[in-house]
């Protein structure tokens, strides 16, 4: 399986293509990551220093692999945090290259905004360019419950509201949806939910919710979710496979007491998730 993922990449901790890339492999995924920026650290940090990639040289990059003959043997395009809108007519070029090569090769956009807390912290532009353009092409998208509201124009609060949000994106063009982090008032007190939909249902999975950040996280659960149902075609299963193995890389985060995640320590939780969380049908 190859997966060309189009994200950001930091020297120093790990979002963006530094988050995304090593579960991957570790699992066993060949990945052609293209860099859409080149930062010291994530700009959580208040300060950062490194080039944004201009948006006509990220295409150079993807127009050289395309010219080794590559783009035929992608199963996958991933995308992330558009720092620009320039970034995203590009990777959305891209799909439409990769999918001419391989009719077969799907699109995962992880439509990234902002989130109910911070609220939006992308340029106005980008959520404007996600809703018109971005996501219309994708088949795979990987919201949070804020994103999702906000792409759809709808607020998604009780499970079903947000299946309602749900089917909204779904009409708008993917097909198979993973709502990151469902915060549903009925819920049980101290814990979080994570849904994905396709057309064969929707599955709901149940974590304790723990007590932190974590900068990239969300990177790694488009990732993996990606991959595990490109593999399966079966989103219960993918959801029950990442669920379990970004849990995990959370947890051990945690008690490590690092800021950044503990990416390389988790790798066996990516290879061979613990499977700990059990998968409910809720539709």
């Amino acid at each position: 399986m190859k997966i060309l993922s189009i994200q950001s990449a930091v020297a120093h901790g790990h979002v963006g293509n530094s988050a995304a890339v090593f579960p991957l492999q570790r699992i066993g995924v060949e990945v052609l990551p293209v860099y859409t920026v080149n930062f010291s650290n994530h700009t959580g940090y208040g300060a950062w220093r490194g080039p944004l990639i201009p948006p006509a040289d990220v295409a150079e990059v993807l127009t050289g692999v395309e010219e080794r003959g590559v783009f035929g043997q992608i199963d996958a395009v991933l995308s992330g945090y558009q720092g620009s809108e320039g970034i995203g007519d590009v990777i959305v070029d891209a799909v439409r290259r990769v999918k001419a090569a391989n009719p077969d090769a799907l699109y995962a956009c992880d439509p990234v905004m902002g989130n109910a807390r911070s609220g939006c912290f992308v340029a106005p532009a980008i959520p404007v360019l996600l809703r018109e353009r971005v996501v219309p092409v994708a088949d795979i998208i990987t919201p949070n419950q804020f994103e999702l509201g906000f792409l759809t124009g709808t607020e998604p609060l009780s499970l079903e509201s947000t299946l309602e949000s749900v089917d909204a994106a779904r009409a708008m063009g993917p097909r198979t949806v993973l709502v990151t982090s469902v915060e549903r008032p009925e819920r049980e007190e101290g814990t979080l939910e994570m849904l994905a939909v396709d057309d064969a249902g929707a599955w709901i999975v149940k974590t304790p919710q723990l007590p932190m950040k974590a900068n990239g996280s969300g990177d790694v659960t488009a990732a993996l979710f990606t991959a595990h149902y490109l593999r399966t075609r079966n989103a219960a299963e993918a959801l029950a496979r990442t669920v379990s193995s970004v849990f995990d890389l959370l947890a051990l985060t945690l008690e490590s007491g690092e800021r950044e995640l503990q990416l390389i320590e988790a790798q066996d939780h990516y290879a061979h998730p613990r499977m700990q969380f059990p998968v409910a049908q809720v539709r």
